[in-house]
Formats: structure tokens, C-alpha cells, sequence
């Protein structure tokens, strides 16, 4: 559990470096916490407040770390960080995006 809290704090440290890679497991640590934590806030804070306000708030804290880990995850499969905007192809986007998250780091420029 130690690993997976300190591969977070690691990318949140990391929050403005879009340069260098990130492994598979940084990438996917991080975007783990994430996805848990803002279940817990929804949650939390639909049941007890009715609003999810710091829900939305921590998903813009989290917003240019999110970008900067997964930009260097692609340069870790020396893809350019832009490749990012694929994603908005909808369903076809996402799917490439996944794969090449989960694609063994290759030798590469960056």
C-alpha cells in the first residue's frame, strides 16, 4: 500500500514536469488513488451534503498532475505528450489511449 500512496505523492511532487517518462505503474498508481478518491468524496459528499462542490474541486487540484504523469507516460512509449488530445476522438480515442498506457516503455528520444 506504501508504494502505491508513494508513486501519487510522487506524480503530485511532479505536478509541472511534462518532460522525462513515467512507468506503467506510476501511470496507473496514480490514476488508481485518483479514481478511489473521488469515489470516497462523491460519495461522502452526495450522501451527506447533497452537492459534490469539493468533489469537483479536487478534480481540478489534480487536473494538471493528471496531464503531466500521463504525458510522460507516452513519452516513456516515445509517443509525443499531444497524442493526449486523441482521447477526444470519442470510444476510438480512449481505447488507443488505454492501450498505449498499458504498453511496455520502449527505448526512446525523451
Amino acid at each position: 500500500m506504501g508504494e502505491i500512496i508513494n508513486y501519487y505523492i510522487k506524480a503530485l511532487k511532479e505536478y509541472a514536469n511534462f518532460n522525462g517518462c513515467a512507468t506503467r505503474s506510476e501511470f496507473w498508481y496514480f490514476t488508481l488513488v485518483n479514481i478511489v478518491i473521488s469515489i470516497i468524496l462523491n460519495g461522502l459528499e452526495i450522501s451527506l451534503i447533497g452537492t459534490n462542490y469539493i468533489a469537483l474541486i479536487y478534480s481540478l487540484i489534480v487536473l494538471v498532475p493528471s496531464i503531466a504523469v500521463a504525458t510522460r507516460r507516452l513519452h516513456d512509449i516515445n509517443k509525443s505528450g499531444w497524442w493526449q488530445l486523441i482521447g477526444l476522438i470519442p470510444i476510438i480515442g480512449l481505447i488507443v489511449l488505454i492501450i498505449w498506457y498499458a504498453t511496455d516503455t520502449k527505448p526512446n528520444k525523451y
